[in-house]
């Protein structure tokens, strides 16, 4: 089972290689009749006839969250015949995290940090005014978040020109990224899906929810789509990246430290 979701070591996780990758190769037979989560160190493991999944070095995948476990094995337990990566986006990502981010978090956060530096929301549109307004609408928020929050004050461009950030605002904002590997990673997923590594800040921080991330990161798309109509080969791909994001976004929330409950 290994080479169903091999990655390439030391890379942080990119579903859509990953999808490009498994269209390329021949789906492979379901080879189990189960899938299960038991307890194992450090969390809960996935067992398929009662064999623990493993990353193509021979890890053990071993997940924190018992709910992330169960909708990882749910993944296993649906597919039909044959086994397509492509539906299982919470695997893909939590192989990619034992094989390439827990030994690595610093070498992600930093890749990771690299967007701040030519982020999403610093290119705007000049015109037409209903595209100007609905960028300012969707990426102000998180900007002035950004700002008055995490003390980020990034600079805003017209156009694609590139235009170079402060290094105190780059700081500040990979200061606030989180220390563990599954919320950087899943960090990264939304990251490389949105194209605004300050969308993902925000999704991690609470300053915006999931909803308003995906709209935000495709205001331009919808626009163009408004104007022109939908084409079906986008939107098909549009499909694929969203179940992605859905499941960063789940990773994310199923590691994110709880409130204590109240006695």
């Amino acid at each position: 089972m290994r080479e169903l979701f091999e990655e390439a070591e030391g890379q942080p996780p990119d579903p859509r290689e990953s999808a490009r990758a498994s269209v390329r190769t021949p789906l492979r037979k379901r080879f189990y009749k189960e899938a299960r989560v038991t307890e194992a160190e450090g969390g809960f493991a996935i067992t398929l006839d009662g064999k623990p999944i493993r990353t193509p070095s021979g890890r053990q995948v071993v997940i924190p969250s018992r709910e992330l476990a169960d909708a990882v094995a749910a993944e296993w337990a649906a597919q039909g015949e044959t086994i397509d990566p492509v539906t299982m986006p919470l695997t893909r990502i939590a192989n990619s995290v034992v094989e390439g981010v827990i030994d690595r978090v610093e070498l992600v956060s930093d890749d990771l940090a690299k967007y701040f530096e030519t982020d999403l929301l610093f290119y705007r549109a000049g015109h037409p005014e209903g595209l100007v307004a609905r960028e300012a609408g969707h990426w102000d928020p998180v900007l002035f978040w950004a700002a008055e929050t995490l003390g980020a004050h990034f600079i805003l461009s017209e156009g694609v020109m590139h235009v170079k950030q402060p290094d105190e605002a780059v700081r500040a904002a990979r200061a606030a990224l989180p220390q563990d590997a599954w919320s950087v990673a899943a960090l990264h997923v939304v990251t490389t899906l949105s194209g605004s590594a300050l969308l993902a800040l925000a999704l991690a921080h609470g300053a915006r929810d999931a909803g308003q991330v995906w709209a935000a990161a495709h205001v331009d798309e919808d626009w163009n789509a408004e104007q022109w109509g939908v084409d079906e080969d986008a939107a098909h791909r549009r499909a694929i990246r969203l179940r992605d994001f859905e499941a960063a976004v789940a990773v994310l929330a199923a590691v994110r430290p709880r409130a204590p409950t109240a006695p």
